[in-house]
């Protein structure tokens, strides 16, 4: 769509355009003089191009305008020509350059990304950072991956909802809160909207989504977690684990289908094949045997370290779905089976060697849940209002949540989970 600034993005444009005049908008990704000619590349969102004047063609305001500082915001009005030599077989010739916001400040670091930047120095300067390609590719995935989400779960029926970030109490017990003064009363930051889309399903909604921040209080410091992350999360009424595992294969095979189809170029700026194997599914008792079987040390009770994790991928494949956790290792709602209630109703997904997704059927009955609740040492009463929805017709239910930055970070080939999140917060960081 033209704006006031540009008829078209840079990934418009085609060889069928010759001649035509065109303008365009962005940022100067780098400026060469060979003397007869002056080249600058333009960059937006969607790409770069080549504009080239030529002395004695273009005039010399035209010439004199091009010689510009890297990262100068500017608007160039031109017509495109076919070239044999230039990268996208046309350039641009110009006719007149607009500096739209002579640059005041020092960048910080070179874009182009022939000077290699550390990443907290990119961080800082996240505005400066989201200009680099692989920046942006990173982000244009993570966008691809919220649209497929949304579209598999609006076609099975599914809702979007909204639940609050501030509670009175912990969403799934623990310790680790943000803890927030809400006037004359004590509150806290959501580590879950769990609960919420549970109260959402008894309600008669049936089906739900949403994506949602959450916010963890772990002193922290590795490259796989954030204090705010963002979840994409689902809960269906009337389901059991084996209804909400469908989804999820679903929901994840179609998100890893839509990348793979409308992010190839990125992909391979990025250095990453697409996802092609199947997704395969294994119980607990039975991943752990083969860990064993492979030299891993691992019990019965025992989670999954991230080197099980990388070995489970390597034994199973890139998307595998472990189900049948033992009930301690799982959060206090989720049911137990009815066939061993040692072992939950539980499950996860692991992509590329990391889990990604989390998900069980639910406990309905408050009974089960003050039983379940005191076993952890917890107060059932600090979750009396939750329980007492139970006791009001709870249907049974399944669901799921998958960290967003996390897919993005394993999908994308990222070792830090901090280049996935467009403002990251962590243990230190609060700016940008």
């Amino acid at each position: 769509m033209k704006s006031h600034y540009r008829s078209h993005y840079i990934r418009d444009l085609h060889p069928g355009m010759d001649g035509e005049e065109v303008v365009l908008a962005g940022w100067v990704h780098e400026v060469r003089d060979i003397g007869k000619i002056v080249f600058i590349l333009l960059r937006d969102h969607t790409g770069i191009v080549q504009v080239t004047a030529k002395r004695g063609i273009v005039s010399e305001e035209t010439i004199i305008a091009m010689h510009l500082p890297k990262e100068s915001t500017i608007q160039i009005r031109g017509r495109l020509s076919l070239s044999g030599v230039a990268k996208k077989g046309f350039e641009i010739i110009p006719t007149t350059i607009s500096n739209l916001n002579p640059l005041s400040g020092e960048i910080p670091f070179e874009v182009t990304g022939k000077v290699p930047a550390d990443i907290d120095v990119r961080l800082n300067h996240r505005q400066i950072d989201l200009r680099r390609r692989e920046t942006t590719a990173i982000f244009n995935i993570q966008s691809t991956l919220l649209r497929a989400f949304r579209d598999t779960v609006l076609k099975e029926g599914f809702q979007e909802i909204r639940t609050p970030s501030i509670v009175k109490e912990a969403t799934e017990g623990g310790s680790d809160l943000f803890k927030v003064a809400y006037f004359e009363q004590d509150a806290y930051l959501a580590q879950s909207p769990q609960l919420y889309k549970q109260l959402a399903v008894i309600g008669g909604m049936d089906r739900v989504f949403m994506v949602t921040p959450v916010f963890r209080a772990e002193k922290s410091n590795t490259t796989f977690h954030l204090n705010e992350i963002t979840q994409m999360d689902i809960e269906m009424g009337f389901a059991d684990h084996s209804d909400a595992i469908r989804m999820l294969k679903l929901a994840v095979t179609g998100m890893v289908r839509e990348v793979a189809n409308s992010n190839a170029e990125e992909l391979e700026l990025l250095g990453v094949r697409p996802e092609t194997d199947e997704v395969v599914e294994v119980s607990y008792v039975d991943a752990i045997k083969k860990l064993s079987e492979n030299g891993a040390r691992i019990d019965f009770g025992q989670d999954f370290t991230r080197e099980h994790e990388k070995e489970l991928s390597r034994l199973y494949g890139n998307m595998l779905i472990v189900k049948g956790y033992p009930t301690t290792l799982r959060a206090f709602y989720s049911m137990p089976s009815q066939k061993d209630p040692e072992i939950s109703n539980s499950y996860d997904f692991i992509f590329r060697g990391t889990e990604i997704s989390s998900g069980a059927e639910r406990i309905h009955k408050p009974e089960m849940l003050v039983a379940a609740l005191e076993s952890r040492g917890e107060d059932p009463s600090a979750f009396s209002s939750y329980i007492d929805a139970f006791r009001e017709g709870a249907p049974p239910h399944a669901g799921w949540s998958i960290g967003l930055e996390r897919f993005t970070m394993k999908i994308t080939g990222m070792e830090n989970i901090r280049e996935c999140s467009l403002f990251p917060r962590d243990r230190t960081r609060l700016l940008p």
